[in-house]
């Protein structure tokens, strides 16, 4: 498929992860890319992992929690392209701690980047998207499920799909659509980092329905659906990929008993 030819899709945290998966698959169907993060090594390393022999890949340091760095971007990329058509506001952060521990710190960083910045992102690309635009916002699984130790990541992925609704209403008259996907445990370096213990991953795939975690590239699958035009009646969604994390109940492993032939 080649829904996004000559389109300009914008992935915020795209170094990585979600981010550079969805970077891939948006490169694979013909659009130009522009990925960013706030390490120039890290970018440098996803551009040439991205392998785009034609030039079609801009890499921009750049905090989603800033501003005045967000100005920046998108002036680089007026001046590299013109227009935006798709933007991936995937740029977030995770502090996992009991409610008691969090400090003003954590606080502030965690609704920094994952509000703050998703709302001026979108807010400062909309001089560049004309009609026929799409949004798409990283929410989370954990917006519809409480997790002991994700009170404030939680609440601020809350945010973020709500703004995916008010904003689908709001940016609705300009032709622009507005969804959200909410991945479940997918492999990424950042769940790797939060559960470092050898049996999480054990553990975290027998809450899953279909049994195992997420790829990141199941996520870009989703993402690259809901800013094409296969999603053109869609906004203020959210598209839960989470493998029945949310809404199944997961068939319990059975112990064969003792001297009982198993089928294959």
């Amino acid at each position: 498929m080649q829904r996004f030819t000559n389109k300009t899709a914008l992935i915020t945290g795209g170094t990585s992860g979600m981010g550079l998966a969805t970077a891939r698959r948006l490169l694979d169907e013909g659009a130009y890319v522009v990925i960013t993060g706030r390490d120039q090594e890290r970018l440098d390393a996803a551009v040439a992992r991205l392998d785009a022999v034609d030039d079609r890949v801009l890499a921009v340091r750049a905090d989603a929690s800033s501003t005045a760095e967000l100005d920046v971007l998108m002036r680089r990329i007026e001046t590299w392209r013109g227009t935006l058509d798709v933007v991936f506001a995937n740029a977030g952060v995770g502090v996992f701690k009991p409610t008691a521990e969090l400090t003003e710190d954590d606080f502030d960083r965690t609704v920094d980047v994952n509000f703050k910045g998703v709302f001026f992102t979108v807010q400062k690309a909309l001089p560049l998207m004309p009609r026929g635009g799409a949004v798409v916002l990283n929410a989370s699984w954990t917006l519809y499920r409480g997790l002991s130790v994700a009170s404030v990541y939680s609440a601020s992925k809350a945010a973020v799909h709500n703004l995916a609704r008010t904003m689908g209403s709001d940016l609705a008259p300009r032709g622009i659509r507005v969804n959200s996907v909410s991945p479940g445990y997918i492999d990424t370096a950042m769940w790797r980092e939060a559960n470092p213990d050898p049996g999480a991953e054990a553990r975290n795939s027998a809450e899953v329905a279909l049994g195992s975690l997420g790829h990141p590239e199941e996520v870009a699958a989703a993402v690259a659906f809901l800013a094409s035009d296969d999603a053109a009646y869609i906004t203020g969604q959210d598209l839960v990929v989470d493998g029945g994390l949310v809404g199944s109940v997961p068939v319990p492993v059975a112990t064969p008993a003792p001297g009982s032939v198993a089928a294959v």
